[in-house]
């Protein structure tokens, strides 16, 4: 059987969203150690984003990142047709297992808080790395905290932005259990499930944390 053939296959196409979103939930980890910088002040801040924007290995970084973006989105939206092509008549009534279930709200709308979270990602890149560019000190290096500041004083794109944070603690709610099992747990356990709720609440909590700040001290 060719390795193509595998990894389009159910089992193997599970293994590649959840290979691909635990890499994509250690970024998020790194991203927001960073973004947190913004406590720190201006200087601080445009620092770490100077640094970090002159490091010859962030092209190579943001295209692998991307490229890990895009597999894991074609993986999951591939398994999602393929899931309602097998059952067009969609189930008459729904109703939950209880205990006995994983079934939650986290993981029956993982496709549509996936596709916010894309929509979210692109505005992101669009206000944030490619915004208003301004520039401050000798030698001058770009003034991003400001960017963050004019974006962030607008009470509609802070609310637009805590509810994306929300899309993505559920995301990542059920994403990172569902992972963990596709990757090799044979069982997941309420423990890893109540793991997964408290980091998902921490990562989303502490990105909505950030526009909510910068508003209210701008």
């Amino acid at each position: 059987m060719s390795l193509r053939r595998v990894f389009s296959s159910s089992v193997g196409t599970k293994l590649v969203i959840g290979a691909t979103g635990l890499l994509l939930f250690a970024y998020l980890l790194l991203h927001l150690a960073g973004n947190l910088m913004v406590f720190g002040g201006q200087e601080t801040f445009n620092h770490y984003a100077h640094m970090l924007a002159s490091n010859p290995l962030v092209v190579p970084a943001e295209i692998a990142l991307l490229l890990l973006f895009v597999l894991h989105i074609f993986k999951a939206v591939t398994m999602w047709t393929k899931n309602q092509a097998a059952r067009p008549v969609p189930y008459e009534q729904k109703s939950w297992a209880g205990y006995t279930s994983r079934k939650s709200l986290a993981s029956s709308t993982m496709i549509w808080t996936g596709l916010a979270v894309l929509a979210f990602v692109i505005v992101h890149v669009a206000q944030i790395k490619y915004g208003a560019w301004y520039q401050i000190g000798d030698p001058p290096v770009r003034d991003l905290y400001r960017t963050e500041v004019e974006v962030f004083s607008s009470p509609v794109w802070v609310a637009v932005y805590v509810i994306c944070m929300v899309f993505i603690g559920f995301h990542l709610r059920h994403g990172i259990a569902s992972a963990m099992q596709s990757l090799g747990a044979s069982q997941v356990s309420k423990r890893l499930l109540v793991l997964g709720t408290v980091i998902a609440i921490l990562i989303a909590g502490g990105f909505a944390a950030i526009p909510i700040w910068v508003y209210l001290t701008r």
